[in-house]
């Protein structure tokens, strides 16, 4: 910078900083006269939607997810779905071999059967005081213990059909017909079955942020699917209520709005979560705010009698957004929706109040916030 201009650059601080206490009469009477206007770009200012958001990693997971395990062991008859088919709930996926069971079950239900006889009689009986109150009581107690020993084993041998605890699609799968099952927790899962009807995201929210997440709050997802990147829409459903030590962050899930069949579950995601929405509210370009010792403030562009002059207007600022800030005004009166604000480069312009000004509408190249 060449000396004259830094003076000349020092003399318009300096004479906007005394200014700045005065009232605007006194501002028009002090103001220098400018031999030439200064070119300035300008903007309206508009109404619009602001958003606080935070960019996050999450993981896209399946709405549901199962591993089929033996309940009962037994050797394997018959596997009777394909891998990577559609499956019904209910529908029978796998059969270990109960013959055994099948035939204890009979023998259950001949003792069933003869106590059940035998409790008929004894009510006979006791009904003509023809037998003891303590030899009825242990025909009843065959007849329960009995009746309870048949439906027990009923309920193990319907557990050798593994059966689908809901619609999804089979995954691969780990036996074949004569492999030998345990209930052990350790063995192996016979296979895994994953709802796709619809798709979560489980993602880390930080601790600062975490009082203005809620249930329904709005995320868009970008996820590349199929080489191309997908935009996607969801809604938080849930927030966890723990912070975790190491990361002091929570979990957080949401699901997914229709989202095509390219995304699949465990596929890495960026996540785009909207903290807060203003409705409605004044904004211009980052670059049209000049911030001073005082507050920040914006320039309009004010037109009188066929002469354009700057006037500093004091605001405060809200929320930002993609090269966006809110603002409103401390005096309501003078800015309001529409007025021209110098768009960019107000803290190198040498502007002052009441200085002339060129304005020219913002190139389309530095305009933001479409």
């Amino acid at each position: 910078m060449s000396i004259p201009r830094f003076v000349y650059a020092l003399a318009a601080i300096l004479a906007l900083a005394s200014w700045s206490g005065c009232s605007r009469g006194q501002r028009a009477a002090n103001a220098p006269a400018a031999a030439t206007s200064q070119p300035v770009e300008v903007t309206a200012i508009t109404r619009r939607d602001m958003s606080e958001t935070i960019n996050l990693v999450g993981s896209v997971a399946a709405n549901e997810t199962a591993e089929i395990r033996a309940e009962i062991a037994g050797q394997i008859r018959e596997i009777l779905f394909n891998e990577g088919e559609r499956v019904t709930k209910g529908q029978v996926l796998v059969k270990i071999d109960d013959s055994e069971l099948v035939a204890q079950v009979a023998q259950a239900s001949a003792a069933f059967r003869l106590a059940e006889l035998n409790l008929e009689r004894t009510e006979n009986l006791a009904k003509s005081s023809l037998i003891s109150q303590a030899d009825a009581d242990s025909v009843r107690s065959e007849y329960a213990s009995s009746k309870a020993a048949l439906a027990l084993l009923r309920i193990r041998l319907a557990k050798t059909q593994l059966k689908a605890p809901f619609d999804g699609i089979a995954g691969s799968r780990a036996v074949s017909v004569g492999d030998y099952v345990t209930s052990s927790a350790a063995t192996a899962a016979i296979t895994t079955i994953n709802d796709l009807a619809r798709l979560k995201i489980d993602f880390q929210v930080p601790e600062r942020f975490l009082n203005k997440v809620k249930p329904r709050s709005p995320f868009i997802v970008h996820a590349r699917a199929g080489g191309e990147m997908s935009q996607l829409t969801g809604e938080v459903y849930f927030v966890s209520a723990i912070i975790d030590r190491t990361s002091r962050s929570s979990e957080v899930k949401g699901f997914l709005t229709n989202p095509p069949e390219q995304i699949k579950p465990g596929m890495f995601a960026n996540v785009e979560l909207v903290l807060e929405v203003h409705r409605a509210v004044l904004a211009v370009p980052e670059g049209a705010v000049l911030v001073t010792p005082r507050g920040p403030q914006v320039i309009l562009a004010v037109t009188q009698a066929g002469s354009t002059t700057a006037d500093f207007v004091p605001v405060s600022l809200g929320l930002r957004s993609r090269g966006l800030v809110e603002i409103v005004p401390v005096d309501a009166t003078r800015l309001r929706e529409g007025s021209q604000v110098v768009a960019a480069g107000v803290g190198a312009l040498i502007l002052f109040p009441g200085a002339k000004l060129d304005p020219r509408p913002q190139r389309a190249e530095f305009s933001v916030g479409n």
